[in-house]
């Protein structure tokens, strides 16, 4: 033990030996020592002169350390020892910091440690045979170890992995193992395994990436540690699919359209927000997104792919402004070029092209103006007569001619599509009232709005008139103008009010619905501007040719519809058959935010809207005085603090001038020099003295007022906060009432009830008042009588009284 001593850090008498000697003297007692404390305390040894002596211990140890592995299972400390030595060999230190040349010596001898080590491929196998042990300083080491062979030298170490029986099958259990620090490294060594290009066409790296896909999914923990690890970088390589990409084997679609998935993941909508912006931006600088749009406009990628390939994209720039700027610069490799929004919108409108491209186009499509006013302004100035190029197909074009074609699934794309070109965006649909059609030769233009309208009048196929409907919402919704513009043509209200008044069946009902919640639009968002069409007049033309309860029933049909709510689950438009898709995610949040308030402005009442109206008006009066009112004190705030701070200045110039002066004649000579000053201008000191007596009332009045101010300040927004709460709390008030009057209207009715008692009950007390009355006059006169023949009846009489104080009082405690 003293000779490990020695070597571990005791200090011996005599030359020391060096440290090639010292790991030889140590090898040789791991290879002969016949006890495991020995041959345990000399791998100790060995791992605490492997970072400094790597070459030596690497050249001298490596096969001793590999037998200890082989021969001394038993003993999990010093198989632990054993498997850091190797680890330290192979692995470079990150955490020191080594210039340049050092750091390629470095890297030189991990990679030549790590291919002597997996010359045998049996070492492979018996780590990870080792990977068995429970012991969490054996598992941990072998990942770790597996992990760097795999980073030095990926290819063969993959090669091995995926060939060694139950392999990759021992690898996944770990990822059952309690201990977070082991599942973290056992995440990262597959992410290394499927990080290798030439492996696509692997059924193991399907496996693999099947595992990794359900261990990111909805599990925020892990996407965070593939995120900080940088593998979204590493996807790159997956999708360098070449210029030749025909004859793609299934087993490589199979595996490219899992790494598809996996990047869909990282972006998916459902992941919070800040996460998925975090991954949009490092998918865009490490070139992954640019990586994508390449495949897109690829020829020669199979069906499933590119139509994978579009969903990716989709989710990779939904609502990332820099990734939605990058894919509108993208244009295919065409001659001319064209942009690539126009080359999808081109398969979207095209009937002849497979289901599901055209949704995940359509997809597509909603991704890039989502949250994009830029993008939605690009899309409808296509549209405009002063950007239309005659020689050029345009977006507009195409979302125009797939609005108005004989296919009604275009119909609803397009629409769809051009809904979304409007969404909260008031600019861009007062800029689409401006669009003309020419509807046949020798007619005068109509907007696109009235030829949606004109289309649904002739009673097309339930999915156009359902999209026509919706863009028709989206082209009136937030807009007064583009309402007046729609109420101006005549025809409009009486065919919506026909179609919610009839009986149809159960196709119809959605129809119906799309056409309650319009015409309810165009009274929420009515000015009034047209005298046929006024709020108050719409909603008398509901009570008298629908029915207020009738017009609300049929428009609750549509979020009743069975497809509604499978729309309302993900943005992705997903639906079993062309015929189904009927609702858009996007619309559904619409739908649940106006079906309330559009049911509540219908039963409002013309006093009611007429009120609310007067108060709105105050309190945009009030808020407008009082916004004035601070502008106007925050501006005399802003010029006190200037006065103030000059008057501050200058009492601080005359404090200066007094010390330089002290300074320079000193104390005495100051008090001689101010006497003589005094003495010879005591006009001025006077003066001075006056004036900075002013200044000083001056200054504390301009803090008590700039005080006043701030007062007046706080209380002003006070009631800005007040008067906004008032009007946010309105709608509460207006519930309460509507529930007070239901109250205050049963109330009444029990009211009138107890009347109703209260009189029959008086009616019958005065029946038995005269009776009584008749009783007490016939009691008297038989008194009389008995008093005449001369006979006592006290008794008799006593109880006939009684009688009648008890009818009296009783008659006399129910009034």
């Amino acid at each position: 033990m003293n000779f490990f001593r020695g070597v571990i850090g005791g200090q011996a008498a005599g030359p020391q030996p060096s440290g090639a000697e010292t790991i030889q003297k140590l090898c040789d007692r791991v290879a002969s020592s016949t006890l495991l404390e020995d041959r345990r305390d000399a791998v100790r040894a060995l791992k605490s002169l492997s970072k400094k002596y790597r070459m030596e211990v690497g050249t001298q140890a490596m096969d001793h350390l590999i037998n200890v592995l082989q021969t001394d299972r038993s003993d999990s400390e010093i198989l632990g020892y054993a498997l850091d030595t190797i680890y330290n060999l192979i692995c470079n230190d990150e955490e020191e910091e080594q210039d340049e040349n050092a750091q390629k010596q470095a890297d030189d001898l991990g990679a030549q440690f790590t291919e002597r080590f997996i010359q045998n491929p049996e070492h492979i196998t018996l780590l990870l045979t080792l990977l068995e042990e429970f012991d969490f300083h054996v598992r941990l080491p072998g990942v770790k170890l597996l992990t760097a062979l795999l980073k030095n030298q990926c290819v063969q170490v993959q090669g091995i992995i995926l060939i060694s029986p139950l392999g990759v099958s021992r690898m996944m259990d770990l990822l059952a193992d309690s201990r977070e620090v082991i599942r973290n490294d056992v995440n990262n060594f597959f992410l290394l395994l499927i990080l290798e290009k030439n492996l696509t066409s692997s059924i193991v790296v399907e496996d693999c990436l099947l595992l990794l896909l359900n261990l990111l999914k909805n599990n925020s923990s892990n996407q965070n540690f593939f995120k900080e690890g940088s593998y979204i970088q590493r996807m790159k390589p997956w999708f360098d699919v070449g210029d030749n990409n025909s004859g793609w084997s299934a087993q490589k679609v199979t595996n490219l359209h899992f790494m598809l998935q996996l990047v869909r993941v990282m972006v998916s909508p459902v992941n919070s927000p800040g996460a998925t912006a975090s991954c949009q931006k490092s998918m865009y600088h490490c070139g992954l997104l640019q990586q994508l749009c390449t495949i897109l406009m690829a020829t020669g990628v199979p069906a499933d792919i590119l139509t994978e390939t579009i969903n990716t994209v989709s989710e990779v720039i939904r609502g990332s402004q820099v990734n939605q700027d990058y894919f509108a610069s993208v244009n295919a490799p065409s001659n001319p070029p064209r942009p690539a929004i126009v080359v999808l919108l081109m398969s979207m409108v095209n009937e002849r092209q497979p289901f599901v491209l055209r949704c995940a186009v359509l997809y597509c499509f909603q991704c890039f103006l989502y949250k994009n006013q830029k993008g939605q302004g690009e899309i409808v100035a296509t549209l405009l007569p002063s950007t239309i190029d005659a020689n050029s197909i345009s977006a507009g074009q195409l979302l125009c001619g797939g609005l108005f074609s004989a296919d009604s699934l275009s119909n609803w794309c397009a629409a769809v599509a051009l809904a979304h070109a409007l969404q909260d965006n008031p600019t861009q649909k007062e800029q689409l009232l401006r669009v003309q059609l020419a509807t046949s030769q020798g007619k005068p233009p109509v907007s696109l709005l009235q030829q949606c309208t004109n289309i649904l009048s002739q009673g097309s196929k339930v999915q156009t008139r359902v999209g026509l409907l919706i863009a028709a919402m989206y082209m009136d919704q937030q807009l007064s103008i583009a309402v007046t513009h729609f109420l101006h043509n005549q025809e409009n209200v009486p065919f919506l009010t026909a179609q919610i008044s009839e009986n149809l069946g159960e196709d119809e009902r959605l129809v119906q619905g799309l056409c309650a919640l319009l015409l309810g639009i165009c009274i929420y968002y009515n000015d009034n501007s047209l005298e046929n069409y006024t709020k108050e007049k719409l909603k008398q033309l509901i009570e008298k040719r629908i029915g207020k309860e009738n017009f609300v029933e049929k428009l609750g049909f549509i979020t009743k519809h069975e497809l509604y709510s499978r729309a309302a689950q993900k943005p992705q438009p997903v639906f079993p058959s062309p015929e189904q898709m009927l609702f858009d995610h996007e619309f559904t949040k619409l739908v649940k935010e106006l079906e309330g308030v559009i049911t509540k402005a219908v039963h409002k009442s013309s006093e009611e809207e007429k009120k609310e109206e007067e108060l709105i008006r105050e309190q945009d009066t009030q808020i407008k005085e009082l916004k004035e009112q601070v502008t106007s004190m925050t501006t005399q705030h802003e010029q006190m603090q200037n006065t103030l701070t000059q008057q501050l200045s200058q009492i601080q110039q005359h404090k200066d001038q007094y010390n330089i002066l002290k300074l320079k004649l000193g104390r005495a000579n100051l008090w001689v020099f101010c006497h003589r000053q005094w003495s010879a201008d005591r006009g001025s000191f006077c003066k001075l003295r006056e004036e900075m007596e002013e200044m000083r009332k001056q200054n504390t009045l301009l803090q008590s007022q700039l005080s006043d101010k701030d007062s007046i300040i706080s209380s002003l927004v006070s009631i800005l906060e007040q008067t906004e709460s008032m009007s946010q709390s309105r709608a509460d008030m207006e519930l309460q009432l509507a529930s007070a009057t239901s109250t205050v209207a049963i109330l009444e009715t029990e009211k009138s009830k107890l009347q109703t008692e209260v009189q029959e009950s008086k009616k019958e007390q005065d029946d038995l008042l005269m009776l009584l009355a008749d009783q007490d006059q016939k009691i008297t006169r038989l008194r009389q009588r008995l008093k005449d023949l001369g006979e006592t009846v006290r008794d008799l009489i006593f109880i006939f009284e009684l009688n009648l104080q008890l009818g009296l009082s009783h008659i006399s405690n129910l009034n």
